[in-house]
């Protein structure tokens, strides 16, 4: 099916698009920053939106559990008054971490991403002593490739260890780089036999979690046409929310539209080839701004 162009609004502004929802759920990484410093024009439209009533979620596939989080967000310019709440990866893999009680866990990842396991029952090992690995990224992306890890994941996955993606992102923007995430890792690990637990967006787990989160901030339960999602990952947050039955807003950044557009201009026979036999999302934007 080709989808035409016409199907995706372009838009400057969310404020028309994104006003009738009662809650935003909205990516962080490259919608609210981009790994270095936070987007201003974002920052204030999340706070305008909570300004005349409405809810916003960071949902994220940040390993980074809430506390841990927050305090980054806090650090790049992204303002408590612009969220309600966080919800992310990190937290989602402390809740499957909390279910394998004793168990022996090799961390792949960087040390900056070692909150995540803490105050749990495990002990972290090295990759043979382990039963479980737990990936949250490269131990080093600003040098390294997935290629690097080859002989690593060919190991593991011979050992038929779970390995537990605690970012299902392939790659995301630092600045105006793009470096690799747990999830391509992840992807060469199912590639080769080994089998992957995902803690994150596409899957619905993590949806379910924001909208537990949703409802203690509202009062009560919000029905699925109460709820934006907002994000600049195709196959992360769109294909997640549209998998869970919501209505998308797409950032168009570098991830998937380079060189990302350095001013309000939006290519539409870009976008519809990007969405091209995808559910396409309510509108697109350059960035998110109201």
């Amino acid at each position: 099916m080709t989808l035409g162009a016409a199907t995706i609004q372009i838009t400057p502004s969310i404020a028309a698009v994104g006003s009738q929802y009662r809650a935003w759920l909205v990516d962080i990484w490259g919608v609210m920053h981009n790994g270095i410093e936070a987007y201003p024009a974002a920052v204030e439209a999340t706070r305008r939106f909570r300004e005349q009533g409405g809810i916003v979620i960071l949902l994220s596939n940040s390993p980074r559990p809430a506390e841990s989080l927050q305090r980054q967000l806090n650090a790049l310019g992204v303002t408590p008054a612009s969220y309600d709440a966080t919800v992310s990866s990190g937290d989602l893999t402390r809740h499957e971490l909390i279910k394998r009680k004793g168990a022996r866990v090799f961390h792949l990842g960087p040390e900056r991403d070692l909150p995540i396991f803490r105050g749990l029952d495990l002990t972290l090992v090295p990759p043979e002593e382990a039963d479980l690995v737990v990936c949250t990224g490269l131990f080093d992306d600003e040098t390294e490739t997935p290629a690097d890890y080859d002989k690593l994941l060919r190991a593991l996955a011979k050992r038929d260890l779970p390995f537990l993606c605690a970012n299902p992102d392939r790659m995301v923007e630092r600045g105006r780089t793009l470096i690799y995430c747990a999830g391509a890792l992840a992807d060469i690990y199912e590639g080769l036999g080994g089998t992957v637990i995902y803690a994150g967006k596409p899957y619905a787990p993590v949806y379910d979690l924001a909208f537990e989160t949703l409802a203690g901030i509202a009062g009560r339960p919000l029905s699925k046409g109460e709820v934006l999602a907002v994000g600049d990952g195709v196959h992360t947050d769109m294909a997640g929310a549209a998998a869970f039955g919501l209505d998308m807003v797409f950032i168009a950044g570098a991830l998937h539209m380079s060189p990302s557009p350095i001013d309000d201009t939006l290519e539409e026979l870009a976008l519809a080839e990007l969405f091209e036999g995808l559910p396409p999302p309510l509108a697109a934007m350059p960035r998110l701004s109201w």
